[in-house]
């Protein structure tokens, strides 16, 4: 049987797996792997694909897998927490790049229809780099984190509007409004549709799949579905990727949302690699070398262009400098989408061959870059935050930083309260303490809708960059008898760390950190306690193992002092748990288990402790009864057991187990 896409997948996925060994010691995004693998392999590299066009259509099934995924992770709940950033900050963003470089390719000749269809494909960023990035460095939740994040959810929704008017765009109808018409009743059909497959039908089909308890048909249905609606959408002329992002939206508002989206990443991650190495098979190295310094300069200018406007859109959602410096030199980059949205440019005739020869290197080039670019963001922020600026300029910059921290009315002076800084999780729960314990505190917050959040709470919070003094001023941090910092931004952290400490030696300085390396680094510069996340996640854990293996709890507390006194040294070195030595554990091999009593009609039920004979007949000891909702702890002989009571049992598993057949058996 001849097989010949075979060898082909072959050469593909080893050639990827090579590459991405290699990429992911030098901590680069794996996409950029799959595009250099197409390079390598394509016609224009070392011509070792024969079966171009099934590799074609594998990407293709990457797209809708793609899509279907971002649709059924798509929350309208989650959507409106962040909506000022992501209609008002992504409608400006993909807005002003599209007018932006709508001019820039005109200037550079382009007839009015490719320029604008041109602005369509640099208004895109790349999702999967920048999350992934954003993720690796613990910043998601991060001011520019949650800017990245607002502006990359519209433009994964305003792509398929992109797609839908690119023909009409093009011009290739004779009546455009007719076409427009068309396209709008078209589209309402196709939402009537499966508003009622959601409604009625995939509901009610979803519940008796999940009724079979099998996860191969589960699977097969989630497919049939995701295929079906993007065979429906193509029927009406409309696209596939429409088709699998309104099969995501249905499933995305049922309760097995989270089950679709784990069986179908491995099928997502196969295939979209594939759409990734098809796009590297495009590129033509020869064009590409000919043309090298022309690309370059087009490159610099789309970067520059697209950072400017990121740029001006931050600062319109008012951000501090250092959130908008931040989120310019992360969103520089053009995206996936693009790729996906030039397939229909080139099928429209709105992007000659020479031209799409120059957006593929210049997008493979601003994506290799973003992974170098956001690692040096810090380090270029700081940079430009201290370049000397006029008076002039330094006066409005601090008028800005003053007007944002009249957020709230601070008094003149305080002394001896509590600076939280950040307002995500940990900062909610710090002041929701110090409220109860009635400790004066005050938030500084960065973020506007976290801000709102606070304010709804009646927080005491000022809205600024907490790396700005002027900002630690007004919040009094240097009088502040603790400072708790809970925030992303590990080099901010640092930043925030050195500025208090080089002012005020007495502030006990909490930081917040997600991972051990950040440890040092912080206590260096002046914090005088640093708390990993991951570890006191890996303490509560074992505490709670010792709890089930009855170690006392003054020994349990004593030992989770001792591994925070050596700031988590235990947990860093192998040798740490070697020092310290075993734990003593009380009763070895014993457990506390709580068994219900489910039928009436078994041997206990309406006896005492004594005629049960629990303890003769299974060595287990019966340490206290509930009952409804009382607990009875005073056990005695002639304690009666009843039905539906949960009994709290010591004994060895083997007894355990033995008694729980018992009960259970009628």
């Amino acid at each position: 049987m001849d097989f010949p896409i075979l060898k082909d997948v072959v050469i593909i996925l080893g050639l990827s797996v090579l590459i991405i060994l290699v990429f992911h010691r030098f901590r680069i995004p794996s996409i950029l792997g799959f595009l250099l693998t197409g390079i390598i392999i394509g016609p224009y590299g070392l011509s070792l694909i024969d079966a171009s066009h099934e590799v074609e259509l594998m990407a293709e099934l990457g797209v809708i897998f793609l899509l279907f995924v971002i649709g059924i992770e798509f929350s309208i709940k989650g959507l409106m927490s962040i909506k000022r950033t992501v209609f008002l900050g992504g409608f400006l963003q993909v807005t002003l790049t599209i007018g932006m470089i709508t001019l820039v390719s005109l200037g550079f000749g382009l007839p009015l229809q490719r320029a604008v269809f041109m602005g369509f494909l640099f208004s895109l960023s790349s999702t999967a780099i920048v999350l992934k990035l954003l993720h690796e460095r613990g910043e998601i939740t991060s001011p520019q984190g949650r800017v990245a994040v607002g502006i990359l959810i519209f433009q994964d929704i305003i792509v398929v509007p992109l797609i839908l008017i690119s023909p009409i765009l093009a011009g290739n109808s004779p009546d455009v409004m007719m076409t427009l018409l068309i396209l709008v009743g078209k589209f309402v059909a196709i939402i009537v549709i499966l508003f009622l497959l959601a409604r009625y039908l995939v509901p009610r089909l979803l519940d008796l799949v999940i009724r079979t308890k099998n996860n191969e048909l589960f699977l097969l249905t989630i497919i049939v579905l995701c295929f079906a609606t993007a065979w429906l959408t193509e029927s009406f002329g409309l696209s596939l990727a429409l088709g699998a992002f309104f099969a995501g939206l249905i499933i995305s508002e049922s309760p097995y949302s989270h089950q679709a989206t784990a069986l179908i990443l491995p099928f997502r991650e196969i295939f979209i690699s594939f759409f990734f190495v098809s796009i590297g098979m495009l590129l033509n190295l020869q064009f590409f070398f000919q043309e090298i310094l022309y690309i370059h300069f087009l490159a610099i200018v789309s970067l520059i262009a697209k950072m400017l406007i990121i740029v001006v859109v931050v600062i319109i959602l008012r951000y501090p400098l250092r959130v908008v410096l931040l989120s310019a030199l992360t969103l520089f980059q053009v995206g996936e989408f693009a790729f996906i949205l030039s397939a229909t440019g080139i099928s429209e005739g709105l992007l000659s061959p020479e031209n799409y020869q120059y957006f593929l290197a210049v997008s493979i080039m601003s994506m290799g870059a973003t992974p170098f670019v956001v690692a040096w963001s810090p380090k270029i922020t700081n940079f430009i935050l201290k370049l000397p600026l006029s008076q002039k300029v330094k006066h409005r910059l601090d008028s800005f930083q003053k007007v944002k921290a009249q957020s709230h009315r601070l008094p003149e002076t305080m002394e001896d309260h509590l600076v939280i800084i950040g307002y995500g999780i940990n900062g909610k729960n710090v002041a929701k303490a110090a409220r109860g314990a009635d400790i004066p505190f005050v938030v500084v917050e960065q973020d506007s809708e976290a801000l709102a959040e606070a304010q709804n709470n009646n927080d005491n919070v000022v809205f600024g960059d907490a790396t700005q003094e002027v900002i630690l001023n007004h919040v009094h941090a240097f009088s502040a008898r603790v400072v708790v910092i809970a925030i992303s931004d590990t080099d901010a952290t640092r930043v925030i760390v050195s500025k208090i400490r080089e002012l005020s030696d007495t502030v006990y300085i909490i930081v917040r950190t997600r991972n051990l390396k950040e440890i040092d680094g912080n206590l260096r510069l002046g914090a005088d306690e640093v708390i990993p996340e991951e570890f006191e996640t890996s303490i509560e854990i074992f505490a709670r193992v010792l709890h089930k293996y009855l170690v006392p709890e003054n020994e349990i507390i004593s030992y989770i002092e001792s591994i925070r006194a050596d700031n988590y040294e235990m947990l860093r070195d192998v040798r740490g748990l070697l020092r310290k030595g075993p734990l003593h554990l009380d009763i070895p091999h014993i457990r506390i288990y709580s068994i219900q009593v489910q039928c009436e009609t078994n041997k206990v039920v309406g006896k005492s402790l004594e005629d049960s004979r629990l303890r003769r007949e299974f060595c287990v000891t019966l340490l206290a009864i509930q009952r409804g909702t009382k607990y009875i702890t005073h056990i005695d002989k002639d304690t009666e057991i009843r039905m539906d009571d949960t009994l709290f049992l010591l004994g060895t598993p083997e007894n355990i187990s033995r008694v729980s057949k018992y009960l259970q058996l009628s």
